[in-house]
Order: structure tokens, then C-alpha cells, then sequence
């Protein structure tokens, strides 16, 4: 069963594998990957190319590391991983077009100038971490069912006492 509530998705009930344990899965909302995503691509948008490449990782990695920060309870490594690919393509599509003169800046002369480990972007001692770099903290299992009616937290101690001698 799905539900959405402040941005979340709600695996309820869902047996993790091997066990007979419940947990319930809380995921990112696809209206909140979406809403993430739509920034990213307003930061990365043409109209910000007279920023720095500096200014442009910070600005990415403070609203990527925030927006982890909220959903990062749960199991949400494979959206973080999502939306980081989303951002470097961007990135990495602003910094060619912001740096393409009379030559094309080919993928190579990319690599060569602005990654330092792998694909990772890099510039002047600033590098593109992305949602990833938040750790997810694990879910807990969900409480036993019980078969008590649950009762009000209004009712008095005196009333619950009656309504079980009544019963």
C-alpha cells in the first residue's frame, strides 16, 4: 500500500527479505524528486552562465545536501543516486556550453579540465558531492499489531476504568 504525506511515499507493512520482521519503507514523493529535479535545472538554466563554476557546485551541493537531509530517513540512497545523476548531467552540459568558444568543448577536454577523481566534477578545490554524500540512516521495524482497541487520549483514567469493568 502507497501513501503520500509531507512529500514522503509510505511502503507500508513491507516484510524485509529473509525475515519476518515489518518495516515500513519511506521514500521521497516522485512530486518531491520532481520538485528537487526542476531546481536544479533552474540553477543549471542558461541565464546563470555568467556565474562561476565555484559559485555553481556550491549553490548545487547546498540545495542537494539539503533537500537529502529531509528524506535521508528511510530508504532513499537509489533516488539520492537519481537526482545526483540528473544534477552532474546538468552540470556538466552548463560548464561545456559556458566554456564553448570556437571550438566545441569535447567530453575529453571535459574530463581533462574541470574532473579531479573519476567523473567528479571539480573546480579551484570545489567539488560536486551531490545528495549522495548524505548518509541514510536505516529503517526501524514497525510496532507489533496488537488486537486492544486503542483508546482515546482524552478519556479520563477513570473512564477507560469503567468502560473495561462495563465490558
Amino acid at each position: 500500500m502507497l501513501s503520500m504525506a509531507l512529500g514522503d511515499s509510505y511502503l507500508h507493512d513491507t516484510p524485509k527479505r529473509g525475515t519476518t520482521k515489518h518495516y515500513v519503507y519511506t521514500i521521497p514523493s516522485t512530486k518531491a524528486i520532481q520538485k528537487v529535479k526542476d531546481k536544479v535545472k533552474a540553477k543549471t538554466y542558461r541565464s546563470t552562465r555568467h556565474w562561476d563554476l565555484n559559485r555553481m557546485i556550491t549553490s548545487l551541493n547546498r540545495s542537494l545536501v539539503g533537500w537529502a537531509n529531509y528524506f535521508r530517513h528511510g530508504v532513499s540512497k537509489a533516488v539520492f543516486s537519481t537526482v545526483d545523476h540528473h544534477a552532474w548531467l546538468r552540470l556538466m552540459r552548463w560548464t561545456r556550453a559556458k566554456h564553448k568558444g570556437r571550438n566545441r568543448l569535447g567530453m575529453r577536454q571535459f574530463h581533462r579540465r574541470f574532473c579531479d577523481q573519476g567523473w567528479r566534477i571539480a573546480h579551484n578545490g570545489v567539488a560536486f558531492t551531490g545528495a549522495s554524500s548524505v548518509p541514510v540512516t536505516n529503517p526501524s521495524p514497525s510496532p507489533p499489531r496488537s488486537n486492544q482497541p486503542i483508546i482515546p487520549a482524552a478519556a479520563s483514567s477513570h473512564q477507560v476504568d469503567d468502560a473495561r469493568v462495563n465490558a
